[in-house]
Formats: structure tokens, sequence, C-alpha cells
């Protein structure tokens, strides 16, 4: 069976014939000084390793980026991904499971994102899509993060019928898919 992002665009209640399997690789991001400087005004997040570029380089070989800027890139790849469900209105942010900042990402470095279905199930009148995240550093064997991405997805078709649930997907009433 292909992986997700090889589909064309695939309804809701076919997601779940995904559920465990690799949906996408992104293409490659440089994240640059300018961004890092960016985010460390935006945030007031000013901490020398990520904007003295002096004192990094002698301490730490170079700046790098915020744990939470890395975190921020996961929306704009996750984008790049051919995952496109067809009869979802909109999609919002839930949550993180097993958030981790495994490696530094250095400035000038290259990230991609991996992401495995893990999960599909109904959640607050809509659907709860779990998806394990992996982003690479280009020439690391260490991620810079991994992650279980919660995000609930809305389609036009009201769940009139479920108490405000969304139906499930693509199984019996009482089941969820997730992955082994």
């Amino acid at each position: 069976m292909d992986a997700l992002g090889d589909l064309p665009i695939v309804s809701v209640n076919e997601l779940c014939r995904y559920v465990g399997q690799e949906v996408g690789m992104s293409d490659w991001v440089t994240i640059e000084q300018r961004d890092i400087d960016d985010f460390a005004r935006l945030t007031r997040d000013d901490q020398w390793i990520h904007i003295d570029r002096e004192r990094a380089a002698r301490e730490r070989g170079g700046t790098v980026a915020h744990g939470f800027l890395t975190l921020s890139f996961l929306s704009y790849l996750a984008r790049s991904i051919s995952f496109r469900i067809a009869d979802v209105t909109h999609g919002v942010n839930y949550g993180f499971d097993k958030l981790r900042f495994t490696s530094f990402v250095p400035c000038g470095a290259r990230v991609r994102l991996r992401q495995t279905l893990k999960a599909v199930e109904p959640k607050a009148g809509g659907m709860a899509l779990t998806r394990h995240c992996v982003m690479e550093v280009d020439g690391s064997d260490k991620p810079a993060l991994v992650a279980d991405w919660i995000t609930l997805v809305y389609t036009a078709a009201p769940a009139a019928t479920t108490g405000g649930e969304a139906p499930p997907v693509g199984r019996a009433a009482s089941s969820v898919a997730r992955a082994g």
C-alpha cells in the first residue's frame, strides 16, 4: 500500500487505512541566523547560545536554534508533505505527547520532517489525528526532536447523530484506529 503522501487527496473516512504508516517526508529547510534572531526578538528568549555569535562560537562552536523555533517549523514542514484531506474545513492544534528535544540544531543546519500516522479517533466534534513526528538534522544521527503531534480536524458535515462526536472513521462505532 502506498504511503498517504504519495496518494491523491483522501477523505477522513479513508485515513484509518494509513494508521501505522509513514505518511510523508518534507523537503530540507535551512534554519538561518535571521530566523533565530527573529524568534529571539518575538519571544524575548535572548539566551546567548542563540544570539551571541562571538561567545557561542567560542564556547559551543556557533549559535543554535531555540527548541521552540525548531518545533515551530513543524507546521511549515507538515504543509510541504502531501498530506491533504478532502472533506476537512479546518484544523487546530490539540497538543503534543512525548515531546523531546533530542539534539541541538546548529545555525545553518538543514532540517526535515518525517511523519507516521499513529491514530485517528473521534474527538470534540471532529477527528483527532495523532502523527508521530521526527525532525531530522542533515548530517546527524540524532533527530532534533521527536513528538506525537495531535491535531483536530473538522469536516463540513456536522456530527448530529453521535452526541457531538464525529462518527468513527472506517470502523465499528466503538473502535478507533491506532498503530500497534
